[in-house]
């Protein structure tokens, strides 16, 4: 492991939540669910934030394997759906354990369904305690309710575990007016307060995880995870992607 020098830049945040969603898991070419390339990039992303003595928790989507709201048009009942979404957040943190590991990053799983053979049950001091011991924490099974989706379990894990900014993870590098790829005069906001976003109606991320965050008043900051070192630069207080404060 490199040695850190008084040139490193210091990090501008002690504990985070990032939010990965899980269709960036996801191979175009070949479908499969778990893409290794990226599976290793941002493993190795979050190993370099990590050893930076910042302390991380987790949320995975499950949209690559399964997405709850995608059910009903396949004949699942919305509730059998969001549940069967929940335990695709679990394949893909397991997924994200294992990696993780073999870089030598040392990771807890907890799951907000019972499942004990594979991951701890979700206990906030606990949770926090590993934080504490510079473990990453990778927390699963969304909140464990149907019609919540994995971006108010991120929403809720963040003001729980006291993080000092929400991270999600996109396919775009910010929020916009609207949409950047179908409009190219489209207008980002580097940065916006909670009530211009509501004001503007601009689509962060669903209400019930927009309002978790007002209320409470949690940092959000949008960016794009395809771009190498978006991590390290978000982390460190570098301009990237859009903040909502």
């Amino acid at each position: 492991m490199r040695k850190k020098t008084s040139a490193d830049p210091k990090p501008k945040y002690k504990r985070i939540i990032i939010k990965l969603g899980g269709e960036g898991l996801r191979n175009p070419d070949t479908g499969e669910a778990i893409d290794g390339r990226v599976l290793k990039n941002i493993s190795s992303e979050l190993k370099e934030v990590h050893a930076m003595g910042v302390q991380i928790g987790l949320v995975i989507g499950g949209g690559n394997i399964f997405r709850g709201l995608a059910g009903e048009k396949r004949g699942v009942d919305r509730t059998t759906g969001d549940f069967m979404g929940m335990l695709s957040t679990v394949v893909n943190g397991l997924a994200f354990m294992d990696y993780l590991e073999k870089l030598g990053v040392p990771v807890r799983v907890q799951s907000a369904l019972p499942m004990h053979e594979v991951a701890e049950p979700f206990i906030l001091r606990k949770a926090i305690r590993h934080l504490e011991k510079k473990r990453l924490v990778i927390f699963v099974g969304g909140t464990g309710n149907p019609y919540f989706s994995t971006d108010t379990a991120a929403a809720l894990r963040a003001n729980e575990i006291g993080a000092d900014i929400m991270m999600k993870a996109t396919k775009v590098d910010g929020i916009y007016d609207k949409d950047p790829i179908k409009y190219k005069d489209a207008k980002k906001y580097n940065e916006i307060s909670f009530i211009d976003a509501l004001k503007e109606r601009l689509n962060v991320m669903d209400s019930t995880a927009f309002s978790l965050c007002l209320d409470n008043k949690m940092p959000i900051l949008i960016f794009n995870m395809s771009k190498a070192g978006s991590i390290k630069k978000a982390v460190v207080g570098k301009r990237i992607g859009s903040l909502v404060k």
